[in-house]
């Protein structure tokens, strides 16, 4: 099927309204996930603007949905080290999870809120008071673990989600699991002390006032296991701890919110555009971005099916044919 040059003219200034590109960053791909096992398609119409779309699974542990699919040499997913990744350094508190010491709940999981910043090679430190029940419980099963005759130091886990636009949102969010053991820093030997001082303070602005106390530490999480969730109904998958620490963020991480807000507020229009004439989706319901990075966006379409009362909600991925390179560019 080809569009006649009208349409792909209409197409390149919908998408580049949307986010702000000019027309020679036009959609690249777009892969969607349905709940119609797995087909694909491809339109195109000139050189300058080649767009094929392919039909995943939508089973969340599935290969079908990995991030590392190509087009003529041009991801255009994030692969799934640099997503867990991103994840880690935008958030900076999430839930750690230590083993219970104390009387009646021994050995049960035991979740505290904490803050946290990644080091270079993307560990999480911590900054924790001695008197804190999540670092009695890992004071003491480390201590466990030495008189039992196991070694090593005591193991945890930190849980941490991208904030939502709203609470409806928040089973839509990517979110990570950090599992490996945990060591109080010693200050005088860590080579990245000064870095990580100064780190934590920047992020955390309180913590000038306690990080020299005798009753505060830094303590760093080592990842034995990193596990990545995309969203509700999407990919999950273990990531390589090599990989993972390898990995860099997303330049548009901090922004992305930002971004995708502003374009489900203004641009409704050209969604819905971009909806009918280049994800071919008929009785459109809603359409919304869900997700935007440096290769490309997720957009959620919801269409009214052939039965009454019934919606089929569809996840497209639309791919950028330059990518980001900077905030500005997105802007």
């Amino acid at each position: 099927m080809r569009f006649s040059s009208g349409i792909i003219g209409i197409l390149v200034v919908a998408t580049a309204a949307v986010q702000g590109f000019a027309p020679s960053s036009q959609f690249l791909e777009s892969s969607r996930r349905t709940q119609h096992g797995v087909r694909s398609f491809g339109v195109s119409a000139s050189s300058s603007l080649s767009v094929a779309a392919s039909a995943v699974n939508g089973a969340s542990t599935t290969s079908s949905a990995s991030s590392t699919e190509e087009d003529g040499g041009q991801l255009f997913r994030l692969n799934v080290s640099e997503k867990a990744r991103t994840v880690t350094s935008v958030c900076t508190s999430g839930t750690l999870c230590t083993v219970s010491g104390y009387d009646g709940i021994e050995g049960a999981p035991f979740g505290s809120y904490v803050d946290y910043v990644l080091d270079d090679d993307g560990n999480p430190v911590l900054l924790m008071n001695d008197m804190s029940m999540h670092t009695i419980n890992i004071r003491e099963n480390a201590l466990a673990n030495t008189n039992g005759g196991t070694t090593g130091p005591s193991m945890v886990s930190l849980f941490t989600q991208l904030g939502g636009a709203g609470a409806g949102d928040r089973q839509d969010v990517s979110r990570c699991s950090i599992t490996g053991t945990i060591e109080k820093i010693d200050p005088d030997t860590a080579e990245d002390m000064g870095i990580l001082r100064m780190r934590y303070s920047i992020t955390h602005t309180y913590a000038d006032q306690v990080m020299d106390s005798p009753k505060f530490d830094f303590y760093r999480i080592i990842p034995n296991k990193v596990y990545f969730v995309g969203g509700f109904g999407v990919l999950a998958k273990w990531v390589p701890v090599e990989e993972y620490m390898t990995a860099g963020p997303d330049i548009l991480a901090k922004e992305a919110s930002t971004i995708v807000s502003r374009i489900n507020r203004d641009h409704g229009d050209d969604l819905l555009l971009t909806a009918k004439e280049l994800l071919q989706v008929e009785e459109v319901e809603g359409i919304r971005v869900t997700n935007v990075d440096r290769l490309g966006m997720d957009i959620r379409v919801t269409k009214r099916a052939k039965r009454r009362n019934k919606l089929i909600t569809d996840e497209f991925r639309v791919g950028f044919r330059i990518p980001v390179i900077s905030v500005e560019d997105a802007k």
